[in-house]
């Protein structure tokens, strides 16, 4: 479902921190919220009982809604969305009262609360401002291999838990950028030292860099 967000991001043509806090909405909040939520707790809507594929789509598309409702001054349109949504929800035909009603229940399952202060690529976007400021090597650092990065590891659910910890999350993507996309014979900067200290996060960076190179370039056969 990641992968469904990612794509209605992109042909929505919204900035990417609009995409990247509406995948933490969704995947990291929502869908773990839906996950915890059982019997009596559960909210009793037709969009979530049952939970089906097509449902599950539109909320997607909700958490670009409402995160374009945050981050930009021109917000997404619920005429946009839907029309959008009717080319690419092939199971089922969502009407406008539909996207209404599903931003009151997808705000409900978070009890409202949709601050992004705390998301990763935010964390990401000022440490690689930082490190431009510092280090004459900051701009040689893709920052789109750092938004690649991040869409990758929305690809295994087990990945996601990774964005559990954005501030550690974050100074590992950069790490993981810089030594994917700098020359071999410029990676004289201590990125690993210095995003410790920059981010503020002396544990596990080093552990995540690993895994997230493990994923990477994993083997896809």
């Amino acid at each position: 479902m990641a992968e469904f967000l990612i794509l209605s991001a992109q042909r929505l043509g919204v900035d990417p921190v609009v995409k990247y806090t509406a995948l933490s909405l969704f995947a990291d909040r929502f869908c773990a919220s839906l996950a915890r939520s059982e019997g009596s707790n559960a909210i009793q809507h037709w969009l979530l009982q049952p939970i089906r594929e097509s449902n599950l789509q539109l909320f997607s598309l909700v958490s670009i809604w409402i995160s374009s409702k945050i981050h930009l001054s021109r917000p997404l349109s619920v005429k946009t969305l839907k029309t959008w949504g009717d080319r690419i929800i092939t199971k089922q035909h969502f009407t406008t009262r539909d996207f209404f009603e599903g931003e009151v229940i997808f705000l409900q399952v978070l009890n409202f609360e949709i601050g992004s202060a705390s998301d990763a690529f935010i964390f990401l976007e000022q440490l690689h401002i930082q490190f431009m400021e510092v280090a004459a090597v900051g701009k040689l650092l893709s920052f789109q291999a750092c938004m690649d990065v991040m869409d990758l590891l929305y690809e295994k659910e087990e990945m996601t838990r990774l964005y559990r910890s954005p501030r550690p999350l974050a100074a590992s993507i950069l790490v993981c950028s810089y030594l994917m996309t700098v020359p071999k014979q410029s990676l004289e900067f201590p990125i690993l030292a210095w995003v410790k200290f920059a981010a503020l996060c002396e544990e596990e960076v080093k552990e995540v860099v690993k895994v997230i190179l493990g994923h990477v370039f994993e083997p896809t056969c």
